[in-house]
């Protein structure tokens, strides 16, 4: 197999010029046989091989190229979504196992569309639209849903919003609650809207950006400040409660610090528990508060 793959099959012309040079150098590169595919495989696995690598990911770039065409809809550079795909790609050949019975091709398929998916996700709205399963699932298959539907009743264009049946249609298919359909058209449907001025002309400085009111807490250096703030009061609690013995730090730590939703002991459980009065465990709860605030008031 040495002697009929040469590197110089699998490499892509620099600089290409155009993503339409890149794809027609991508689809120059030669297929591998599965014998070939297994071959460069193991010497990939047993070897750490990066020319074994390079070669199956070069060979499966035809792949990658046809995958991000399939997403151009979302208005996103092509060779955008390309180099997404590249990186998924990459990711599949690193954990291929040529023993598992399957052609590269269908274990990459996977990763390629995870990659895009991802960087769709981010990209596509400054508002993210699909966090959940559900919405992922709306989210990449709406569009086609409607498109598909606008077909089978003549319509011109699949953009119109769909009515009950239609919902109802699509949701059934999906495996997801009608107002889950109708929220994700909705926000699909809605349209994005610059936050600074898109020219510099006087008569198009009103943007969003105008009215928004300056958060001056996200400054990088007042949430260093904040952060080290609450680090030292986490240490000085903690050097604080050390300082106690088990039943003083016991007492504070149950009446004080417990989970937001949770509620401290009262007095008169605590004074249950170690069969004294409630009058002297506010009187170890006082003392040791005390003793606390010594050291923490030594820390500053």
């Amino acid at each position: 197999m040495q002697h009929a793959l040469t590197l110089a099959q699998f490499s892509l012309p620099s600089p290409t010029g155009s993503i339409e040079a890149y794809i027609q150098a991508a689809n120059r590169v030669p297929l591998l046989t599965l014998d070939e595919e297994q071959e460069l495989s193991r010497r990939l696995r047993d070897d750490g091989d990066r020319e074994a690598a390079r070669m199956l990911v070069m060979s499966h770039l035809r792949l990658v190229i046809a995958v991000a065409r399939g997403y151009l809809g979302y208005g996103l550079p092509h060779a955008d979504l390309i180099q997404e795909g590249s990186v998924g790609l990459m990711k599949a050949v690193k954990r291929f196992d040529p023993e598992r019975g399957v052609r590269l091709v269908s274990f990459a398929l996977h990763w390629i569309k995870a990659e895009i998916h991802e960087y769709i996700l981010k990209n596509w709205r400054l508002v993210k639209l699909a966090t959940t399963k559900a919405q992922r699932k709306l989210f990449f298959n709406l569009r086609s849903m409607k498109a598909a539907l606008a077909k089978e009743a003549n319509a011109e264009h699949g953009f119109a919003s769909l009515a009950p049946d239609e919902v109802a249609s699509v949701a059934r298919q999906l495996g997801v609650k009608p107002e889950e359909v109708v929220e994700m058209e909705t926000r699909m449907g809605g349209m994005d809207i610059s936050l600074e001025p898109l020219s510099d002309d006087d008569d198009d400085h009103y943007s969003p950006a105008a009215y928004l009111a300056a958060d001056i807490s996200v400054e990088p250096s007042i949430q260093l400040e904040r952060k080290e703030h609450d680090r030292l009061q986490d240490t000085g609690l903690r050097d604080a409660l050390a300082e106690l013995d088990d039943r003083s730090r016991t007492i504070v730590q149950r009446r004080w610090l417990v989970d937001d939703d949770e509620s401290g002991a009262t007095l008169h459980e605590l004074a249950s528990e170690y069969g004294v009065s409630a009058e002297r465990i506010r009187q170890i709860e006082a003392k040791a508060m005390q003793k606390m605030k010594g050291v923490l008031a030594a820390r500053m």
